[in-house]
């Protein structure tokens, strides 16, 4: 009788480890397809965009596209999360993004981000070391109008270019700002 207990316990503390399991796994991949939507939806606005970009894209070694979401008053900060792809394995890896900004500013926005990366070397430094940008920022006043740029100094990195979409948004003032893009371990 006890042994039946024992086993009975045992038997359903491992049906809820697999059941714990097989969740997480679930909810990364519908994290992981979330992400997938939304870089398609960012890739096509700045195709629209500027649609050139299309072909500078499929030539490069690879790109990563994220997406972020921020609010500012004095002190402002934005997150999101994105993937690079590899264009010649076709392999993604997923990460995350974070700014943080200080300076007489104020507003809220949705910013994409596409990075081109001129050779594999770069995407792999980009994907095992992240990426750090620090500028001063300054905007006028006004809502986002869906154009891209190449921003100055942060435009270019060593092996490639960033370029910017503002999606929606107001945004007033000038700010010192940084930018960190680090590899997500829990959607790998």
């Amino acid at each position: 009788m006890r042994l039946q207990r024992l086993l009975t316990v045992g038997l359903l503390a491992l049906s809820f480890t697999a059941a714990s399991a097989v969740a997480a796994d679930a909810d990364k991949a519908k994290k992981q397809a979330e992400i997938r939507g939304k870089v398609k939806t960012s890739l096509n606005a700045f195709y629209k965009a500027d649609p050139k970009l299309k072909a500078e894209v499929e030539k490069a070694a690879g790109y990563g596209v994220f997406g972020t979401y921020g609010l500012s008053f004095l002190v402002g900060g934005a997150g999101g999360t994105g993937l690079v792809h590899d264009n010649k394995t076709k392999k993604e890896t997923f990460m995350s993004m974070a700014q943080a900004s200080a300076g007489l500013q104020i507003g809220a926005s949705e910013t994409s981000y596409l990075f081109v990366f001129n050779d594999a070397a770069a995407m792999q430094k980009f994907i095992d070391s992240g990426w750090e940008a620090g500028a001063s920022a300054a905007a006028g006043a006004g809502a986002g109008d869906k154009t891209v740029e190449a921003g100055a100094g942060a435009g270019t990195f060593t092996g490639g270019k960033v370029y910017t979409l503002t999606k929606t948004g107001l945004q007033a003032g000038g700010a010192a700002a940084g930018t960190k893009v680090w590899k997500d371990k829990d959607l790998n």
